[in-house]
């Protein structure tokens, strides 16, 4: 139990294990909801190396559990709070509920499931996401990614590119998946993730484009740190985590400039294109000069320490559940 005068008990999902990995650390209390089996309403801690302060809890727990805001990241979690926590979030315990995702469908006209709601404030981890769904009269904020610090990993040694990506296949156009096996011309691409193992085989996937595996957190970040350059290839997603980690563990990255990679990687930092074949010439950049690749990777890791910093994610974190915690509830009736 946090020592924190101003601690909350928070209830919040394991719902995208990288940002909770942040979230967790503020000092509050975290009750992490558990399930048999560890589906998608209740993962718990999965074995997470959290602090304390991360409780996992079961229903039963949660009946008369002192709970000052819910954090929910998928609609389904309301009424499921409602359920377990026999009171309304939103009316009766203050609610934020945070998006993690560019909208689907024709995305500059998609409303937002929490579109025109007074009972909650909808978090976004991207200005480009705000902007991009329709949230109608509903109270928003944008709370940029802190990311916890792996350390600098790099050293390059191998003449390869590495990109981490769960889902390959099944994600396909959006991650980017497609645009692999042409700028594996430039350099070999290890691709770790959860399901990479399906690119194997596959006839529009060439042997210079392999799958690294679902490392172990540490495991992982040794093993894309020996690669030459990061390559970020996602057309249609939020800005990766997994970007922002490469880019702390001091490596050179070439990112596809879509979404929030736009205003995401500096000049310094690498390469952020809209044309493959710039994309293609920037890893034959950092491949042929491993100085040049190493100094680029310095410049990346000290952009991500100041713009995507854990210390100022958890202060604005921190004010928001202050201001949200504060609120009269009847305002949100």
């Amino acid at each position: 139990m946090s020592d924190r005068s101003d601690a909350r008990n928070i209830l919040v999902w394991h719902v995208h294990g990288s940002w909770l990995d942040a979230f967790v650390r503020g000092g509050h209390r975290y009750l992490v909801p558990t399930l048999p089996g560890h589906g998608p309403w209740g993962r718990g801690r999965m074995g997470r190396d959290w602090p304390a302060e991360a409780v996992e809890v079961g229903p039963k727990d949660l009946e008369d559990a002192d709970v000052d805001v819910v954090v929910a990241q998928n609609p389904g979690e309301i009424p499921l709070a409602a359920r377990w926590l026999g009171r309304t979030p939103g009316r009766d315990v203050p609610l934020v509920y945070v998006e993690h995702n560019t909208p689907g469908g024709h995305a500059p006209t998609t409303r937002h499931p929490m579109a025109d709601r007074d009972d909650l404030t909808l978090v976004h981890v991207t200005h480009f996401n705000r902007t991009m769904w329709d949230s109608g009269g509903t109270r928003t904020r944008v709370i940029e990614h802190g990311v916890v610090d792996p350390g600098a990993r790099y050293s390059g040694r191998l003449t390869r590119s590495a990109t981490m990506i769960n889902d390959p296949v099944r994600r396909w156009r959006a991650v980017g998946t497609d645009l692999l096996p042409r700028l594996a011309a430039a350099a070999p691409i290890d691709v770790f993730g959860m399901r990479t193992g399906e690119l194997a085989g596959r006839a529009d996937i060439p042997p210079s484009v392999a799958g690294g595996g679902d490392l172990a957190r540490a495991d992982l970040h040794d093993a894309v740190g020996r690669r030459r350059v990061y390559v970020h290839t996602a057309r249609w997603t939020s800005l990766g985590l997994s970007l922002i980690e490469a880019m702390l563990l001091g490596m050179p990255v070439v990112a596809l400039a879509s979404t929030e990679v736009a205003v995401s990687v500096p000049p310094e930092a690498g390469v952020a294109a809209t044309d493959p074949d710039r994309m293609v010439a920037a890893l034959r950049r950092f491949v042929d000069d491993p100085a040049d690749a190493a100094e680029t990777g310095r410049a990346a890791r000290d952009f991500a320490l100041t713009r995507f910093a854990l210390s100022r994610f958890l202060l604005d974190w921190d004010a928001l559940i202050d201001e949200t915690a504060r609120r009269p509830l009847c305002a949100r009736r």
